[in-house]
């Protein structure tokens, strides 16, 4: 049980989660929170995809090694700031070529340590990207928070969408009750550098769109596959962060969208709080 909770001065949380690995849910992520804090708010972002950690490298902090103060009885974890966001990663402890391969319970209790026990100060929000899938990560996550809702990431193809309700079911269920502030369909036609105005849909035509529609969830954004949003991923510069319109009005509107969302959500919804679940019942299903 940790001895601090450092999330009571958040008043926003945002679970950006995926039914499948491979949709860009980690780039979204990103260039979400940076997005968010061009405009003035205070934003945290936490890399919850304890097996497969690529937040450090997206924001150029591979480098980066732990910040802890406290005591052995009570660490407390110094978030980096980059691009105007507060990060905090698994991955700022340990070394970037291991392999982490926890089970559930050692996995949800290493997720709840970060979340709570990093220092985050207050924030306008706080984004988290969660691992692919519908399991315990996604559990313990809200379990151990009140989550203000979720955003889902999904490409147009067919298995992606498919994932993508799974996902959109599980925040939905009964004793769940996250709500779905959107969905954002990644990769959703491919525009090469030297031809802008063409779109080419190499993985299907607005599945994420109709998944929206389906749900009565709000579209955030299609976001096209350009060759310099994977460079700049790998370059540790989000695009969010890039003075050039064609690429960075993608994000500004996606994180305006957010916020209406949330407005909404809060204007009309009561807090949510963190989950009570059976611990003798199956997880979230997979």
């Amino acid at each position: 049980m940790s001895k601090n909770d450092f999330t009571k001065d958040i008043k926003n949380i945002i679970v950006v989660a995926s039914g499948k690995g491979g949709v860009g849910k980690s780039t979204i992520a990103v260039n979400m929170a940076v997005a968010l804090a061009k405009k003035g708010l205070k934003v945290g972002l936490l890399d919850a995809d304890i097996y497969g950690p690529s937040i450090p490298m997206m924001l150029g902090l591979s480098d980066a090694g732990p910040q802890v103060a406290g005591d052995e009885n009570n660490q407390i974890f110094i978030p980096y700031e980059k691009y105007g966001v507060k990060v905090s990663s698994i991955g700022f402890y340990v070394q970037p070529e291991q392999a982490l391969i926890w089970r559930g319970p050692m996995a949800g209790s290493v997720l709840s340590q970060l979340l709570q026990d990093t220092d985050w100060g207050p924030l306008d929000y706080l984004i988290i990207d969660s691992p692919p899938g519908t399991g315990d990560i996604q559990l313990t996550l809200v379990q151990t928070i009140a989550v203000t809702g979720a955003v889902i990431v999904t490409t147009p193809q067919n298995v992606a969408i498919a994932d993508a309700r799974k996902a959109v079911n599980m925040f939905r269920k009964p004793e769940i009750k996250v709500p779905i502030l959107g969905i954002v369909e990644n990769m959703a036609w491919f525009t090469p550098e030297e031809m802008p105005n063409n779109k080419y849909y190499i993985f299907g035509k607005e599945g994420g769109k109709h998944v929206a529609e389906e749900y009565h969830i709000a579209l955030l954004a299609q976001v096209p596959l350009i060759q310099s949003i994977c460079e700049s991923g790998d370059a540790g510069t989000p695009n969010a962060n890039i003075d050039d319109k064609r690429y960075n009005e993608i994000f500004s509107d996606m994180a305006d969208k957010l916020v209406e969302m949330v407005e909404i959500r809060n204007s009309v919804m009561k807090p949510t709080e963190a989950v009570q679940v059976d611990p003798n019942a199956e997880g979230c299903g997979h």
